[in-house]
């Protein structure tokens, strides 16, 4: 919106009409007090302003009056003075003060939208700016926030260098002390399972059992007997009483992995302990009741099996009082050399580095086994490769064609210093550069067909 200030009708016409064909919204008032009251009132993004409202006043002293008085109540608001009375020492005064700028009457329509047009995109800038400014001031008191709680917390060795896992495990953290029901959510491989063992770390259980089961790895007929134990006969080969994990938690924390997987009867049972404490174990009618805090995870869409009529809504609803949601290595590229350092201190081969090509390649890589594939990737080469400094090719991702970074990437001086170095051998050239030979060929082919 833009403010026009004239006492003369027919400026303020000649004015609006002007702007509002180039598609600017326009307010005209006569006289400065009304333009005082609508500047308190509504949003404005530019002022024009006369610099004399009295019949035979030429001084320009009311025009400076209205310039302060605007400048008091909205000090970045661009302003242009207008007057058909030229006045040099004032026009120098106020623009030194903060006016944009100082036209005389009459004035050229193209000059003027060129000055409105780019006024209002620096004002705009400006306030973008601005609000940039205090979001990341906001983040900064958010991070340090996060960071004090982190630093005091167990986070179990789990790798928490990027915004996302930070905030994510801040979330854990808060949890923790509760004992509502947790549903980790995720794909394979990124870590669920470290999430619950942050989440029983911080927890008023961290010194009572944590036990573990991968709902997933056991068959239908097992699940029962596994998580709330059978009777002696209750099942062939059941020759003796079977302890369930239900049990054997009592007082701490169940993680179940592979939540998706359990059958309909297996919720149905699963869904009284969460409601009672109460279950009985497999060939048993004898009613027994543990105090167990009940944390599990999925990489399934529970909602679309809920629809598919393969899990109990609910259970769900049940198990989903809070979620924590774990991301793919993918969408978390900070925490990729941590992590590879991480597993490479882990193996017990601190004397062992990664080049740096191989380090950008590793970072742009589509990771779609997440963590545990990098965790298998930096095992197999260390197995494989002796040498001190492992290359990208040591890592065998190339045939899983994710990487981003190519021999493209490299320059024919940086190929060439590799060749020097290596005395011409192209296979060492390649491993310095963290390269196959064959792309290595490819690269100095298209340079020289170029």
């Amino acid at each position: 919106m833009i403010l026009i200030v004239d006492d003369n009708p027919a400026i303020g016409e000649a004015l609006s009409l002007l702007l509002e064909l180039n598609d600017y919204k326009v307010r005209f008032v006569e006289c400065p007090d009304t333009a005082l009251e609508m500047l308190s009132q509504e949003s404005i993004q530019l002022v024009i302003q006369d610099m004399n409202f009295k019949a035979d006043t030429t001084s320009g002293g009311e025009g400076q009056q209205l310039f302060y008085d605007i400048r008091a109540q909205q000090p970045d608001l661009p302003i242009i003075l207008m007057t058909a009375w030229a006045n040099l020492s004032m026009a120098v005064e106020l623009v030194k003060a903060g006016a944009a700028d100082y036209i005389s009457k009459p004035w050229d329509d193209s000059k003027l939208l060129i000055t409105i047009r780019n006024l209002l995109e620096m004002s705009e800038l400006r306030e973008e700016n601005t609000q940039l400014h205090a979001q990341q001031d906001s983040e900064l008191s958010v991070k340090g926030e996060v960071d004090d709680q982190l630093s005091t917390a167990n986070l179990c060795g789990a790798i928490v260098e990027s915004p996302l896992m930070r905030r994510l495990m801040d979330m854990a953290i808060q949890v923790a002390p509760t004992d509502v029901p947790v549903l980790i959510t995720g794909p394979n491989g990124s870590g669920k399972e470290k999430i619950a063992e942050v989440v029983q770390a911080n927890s008023r259980r961290s010194d009572k059992p944590f036990v573990k089961v991968n709902v997933g790895a056991l068959s239908a007929d097992l699940i029962e007997a596994e998580l709330f134990g059978a009777e002696k006969g209750a099942y062939t080969g059941a020759d003796k009483v079977r302890i369930g994990r239900f049990e054997t938690a009592d007082g701490g924390t169940l993680f179940l992995d592979e939540m998706g997987n359990l059958s309909l009867e297996g919720q149905q049972k699963l869904l009284r302990v969460l409601q009672s404490g109460e279950y009985e174990r497999v060939g048993s009618s004898q009613t027994r009741k543990v105090d167990v805090r009940v944390i599990t995870a999925t990489n399934e869409d529970l909602p679309a099996a809920i629809k598919r009529g393969d899990f109990r809504e609910d259970l769900y609803y049940r198990l989903n009082v809070i979620e924590l949601k774990s991301p793919p290595l993918s969408e978390r590229p900070e925490d990729i050399i941590p992590l590879l350092n991480h597993f490479i201190s882990l193996a017990g081969a601190v004397d062992r580095s990664i080049a740096q090509t191989a380090k950008q390649a590793l970072k742009q890589y589509a990771w779609p086994g997440n963590v545990r594939e990098l965790s298998n990737k930096v095992q197999r080469a260390l197995l494989l490769q002796q040498s001190s400094e492992l290359q990208l090719e040591d890592f065998d991702l190339q045939a899983d064609g994710n990487l981003s970074v190519s021999a493209v990437d490299l320059s024919i001086e940086d190929i060439q210093r590799a060749l020097d170095e290596h005395g011409g051998v192209v296979s060492r050239a390649a491993r310095h550069l963290g390269i196959s030979r064959q792309a290595l060929y490819r690269r100095l082919s298209k340079s020289e067909s170029s």
